[in-house]
């Protein structure tokens, strides 16, 4: 079959050479033409791409979160978090929420603790074995992240999430940032701030923290021995929420 012959498949006849034309027009403008693709190209990004740094598997991004610092009713993490990726206020119990403060207390002492949960960006994710799609995958760094531009809403990874920290849109999405792709119908989470990481600086909840002189919330290397996290993560025991699924999570957490 020749380059400029057409055929017909039901719709109308289209040729191949047209084909071809409209291919390289979607290679060149892929983000204009697939809007949820952006944050896929975080994931893909090579280390000389613009301003990203890439992903490496040298590299284990994770958190660590001193609950004996964090002050009960402080929502300063939350606020950054809706705010950089465009979250809008909570108003309703179906509203999205990346990160949540947790309230826990001690049956005994009646001790109250707070903690600030979200994805956990665990080693061995759930979400991402029972995505039927892909769109749920983690990075060579560890961070995980869903695409919606093949996210299909099926919702599998939300029941799979043992921390309850995906939510779904239901909603149309108005005023979208460029960085932060989001769309009805599909599912979303935490992505510790990946736009903000591949750009060498670290998540907003983490400077939101740092910046009230908390200190609770610390962004690092987890395979680097001389990061900071790294550091305080030897000087004393840390824990991770549910160790008992041996999941790896990226997130750990002191004073529990």
């Amino acid at each position: 079959m020749s380059t400029g012959q057409q055929v017909n498949n039901g719709v109308g006849p289209v040729s191949f050479a047209r084909r071809k034309v409209v291919g390289a027009l979607a290679a060149l403008g892929g983000v204009a033409i697939a809007p949820g693709l952006v944050l896929y190209e975080f994931a893909q990004a090579a280390p000389d791409a613009g301003k990203s740094t890439g992903a490496s598997s040298k590299v284990r991004w994770g958190m660590l979160i001193d609950t004996t610092l964090c002050t009960p009713g402080c929502t300063a993490c939350v606020d950054a978090c809706r705010t950089e990726n465009g979250l809008g206020p909570v108003t309703r119990a179906t509203d999205v929420q990346w990160i949540r403060k947790v309230e826990l207390k001690d049956r005994k002492t009646g001790a109250v603790q707070s903690a600030p949960v979200m994805c956990q960006h665990c080693a061995e994710p759930p979400c991402v074995d029972v995505c039927p799609t892909g769109a749920s995958f983690k990075r060579a760094d560890g961070i995980v992240l869903v695409d919606r531009h093949t996210c299909i809403g099926c919702r599998y990874c939300v029941m799979a999430c043992p921390y309850m920290a995906r939510s779904f849109v239901h909603e149309p999405i108005t005023e979208q940032k460029t960085e932060v792709p989001r769309g009805k119908g599909c599912v979303e989470s935490c992505t510790l701030c990946v736009q903000r990481v591949d750009r060498g600086s670290t998540p907003a909840c983490v400077e939101a923290c740092t910046a009230i002189d908390k200190g609770a919330m610390v962004f690092g290397d987890l395979n680097d021995p001389q990061s900071d996290i790294a550091r305080r993560i030897r000087a004393r025991a840390s824990v991770q929420i549910r160790a008992d699924l041996r999941l790896d999570t990226g997130v750990r957490y002191q004073g529990l």
